[in-house]
C-alpha cells in the first residue's frame, strides 16, 4: 500500500469518526430529530429545495454548510413553527437586508409548498451512513489493499 493510498483511507477513517461523534453528540444534547405530524409531500419537497437552492446553504442532506441534522432547532420542531420561522422577516420587516436565512412571504412560497420542504427535510436522518454503502470509500479501500506499482 503506498504512503496516498494510506492516507487516503486515514482521512476516510477520521471524517467517519467525525460524523459519528457528531451525531452522538446531537443526541447527547437532546436535539434529536422531530417527531411531529407531517402533512406534506417529501417528493415535491425535494423538488422545492433544490428549486429554492435551500441546499446551497444546508448541503444535499441538511448536514453540511449551515447543518441542521444532528442540531435539531425549535424551528423544525413541528410544521407549524417551520413555517413561523420561513415568514418571519419576510413578515416583519420585508425590504430589510440581511445575510440571514431568507424569509419566504406567502406570496413567494405557499403554505403548502413549506410544508412539502418540511416533509423533506424529515426524512434526512442523523446517522452516517454504513462505511460498506460509500462506493467511493470501498473503491479507495479496494486500491489501497494493492501492492503499489513501483
Amino acid at each position: 500500500m503506498n504512503v496516498l493510498s494510506k492516507l487516503a483511507v486515514l482521512i476516510a477513517t477520521v471524517a467517519l469518526i467525525g460524523m459519528t461523534l457528531q451525531v452522538q453528540r446531537a443526541d447527547a444534547q437532546g436535539k434529536t430529530a422531530p417527531t411531529s405530524p407531517v402533512t406534506g409531500n417529501a417528493a415535491n419537497g425535494k423538488s422545492l429545495f433544490y428549486a429554492y437552492s435551500c441546499f446551497s446553504c444546508h448541503g444535499y442532506n441538511g448536514e453540511t454548510g449551515r447543518a441542521f441534522v444532528g442540531n435539531w432547532s425549535s424551528n423544525l420542531a413541528s410544521e407549524e413553527n417551520f413555517i413561523k420561522f420561513l415568514r418571519a422577516r419576510a413578515n416583519a420587516a420585508p425590504l430589510t437586508p440581511s445575510t440571514d436565512m431568507p424569509s419566504f412571504a406567502e406570496k413567494t412560497m405557499s403554505d403548502k409548498q413549506a410544508k412539502d420542504i418540511y416533509a423533506y427535510i424529515r426524512t434526512f436522518k442523523a446517522a452516517p451512513p454504513d462505511p460498506k454503502n460509500i462506493p467511493v470509500l470501498s473503491q479507495m479501500l479496494v486500491d489501497a489493499s494493492k501492492p503499489s506499482e513501483k
